[in-house]
């Protein structure tokens, strides 16, 4: 080991302080997802109404120009609520990544979750206009590169998060994170209710990054067939595969079915030659959709996670 990796090793990162400053603006400490397809400016409005951070990618605005009218609108409909966050997609395979990017130093979004690459390159000009930028990691190699390059603040995806979705256990990773990260965490990966808020709560975690609960609000862009398979739908239709996107990724089986696109020996075909028409044609969920039990506007959603997250039923 060279003298400066075990140096790095021993440092500590992440503004601590800034834990509490989050939390004071959100009347229970929970992200809405950003889903692919999924969620729009309205989910993200009525999640930030609420008192939580509403988040969305930036690649669901179907054009540059539209993306621009997003960020617009939410920077008004928002304003005197929760903090919302643009989702964006650093993978240098990501086309619009550089003019997602443009847009968002333009509108000046207070948060941006960081996905899919290196955030190094992002950081600078984002902190400069003011704003957050977290970044979602699956590994601790990953977690501890995205501290060092000066992120605000680390979202964990562990296994049983909806859609893209990481494999290591939450209390492990957590732990591990925790080693080296003074700021800002948030834990994805099954959580659907209050209760949970609590319990990640004495792990050290700061928010809930909740998915599977928004999919089938009111406000979501899922189609109502994705909704119904969601109230519907218990762990066991979850399906874990790497062949839609080239990442793992939680599903729900029976649209593989209707889709095609499990085989008859049970496998799921490999349709990573074509993401965006591969991930119209199937659904996501994570391991929390046996919670989901009714469509909901999101307001409601987050009334039953505060009622629970403060001792009620």
């Amino acid at each position: 080991m060279t003298e400066q990796t075990t140096a790095t090793r021993g440092a500590r990162f992440g503004d601590a302080a800034l834990r509490e400053r989050l939390r004071i603006r959100m009347r229970v400490p929970v992200f809405a997802a950003p889903m692919f397809l999924v969620t729009g400016p309205a989910l993200v409005t009525a999640a930030c109404r609420a008192g939580i951070v509403g988040a969305f990618p930036t690649l669901n605005a179907r054009t540059p120009d539209e993306l621009d009218l997003w960020l617009a609108q939410l920077n008004r409909d928002t304003e005197g609520a929760a903090p919302y966050a643009a989702n964006l997609i650093l993978d240098r395979r990501n086309p619009r990544r550089d003019s997602d990017l443009a847009a968002i130093l333009r509108h000046q979004p207070p948060m941006v979750i960081a996905s899919v690459g290196a955030p190094d390159p992002v950081i600078a000009p984002i902190h400069a206009y003011g704003g957050l930028v977290f970044s979602d990691v699956a590994t601790l190699r990953h977690a501890r590169k995205a501290a060092e390059a000066g992120v605000d603040g680390l979202v964990l995806l562990t296994a049983g998060a909806g859609g893209n979705t990481g494999a290591l256990n939450p209390f492990a990773f957590v732990a591990a994170v925790r080693q080296f990260w003074d700021g800002p965490l948030a834990l994805a990966g099954g959580l659907t209710g209050g209760h949970e808020l609590r319990a990640i709560q004495a792990l050290d975690v700061d928010f809930a990054y909740m998915g599977t609960p928004f999919l089938a609000a009111r406000e979501s862009l899922a189609p109502e067939a994705h909704k119904q398979a969601v109230v519907q739908g218990t762990i066991d239709d979850i399906v874990l595969s790497d062949r839609i996107s080239g990442m793992n990724a939680n599903l729900l089986r029976p649209r593989l079915i209707e889709a095609g696109v499990i085989a008859p020996d049970g496998t799921v075909r490999d349709l990573r030659g074509d993401t965006l028409v591969s991930w119209k044609n199937v659904w996501s969920a994570g391991h929390g959709v046996g919670a989901i039990t009714k469509e909901q506007p999101v307001v409601q959603i987050v009334a039953d996670l505060i009622r629970a997250y403060e001792g009620g039923n």
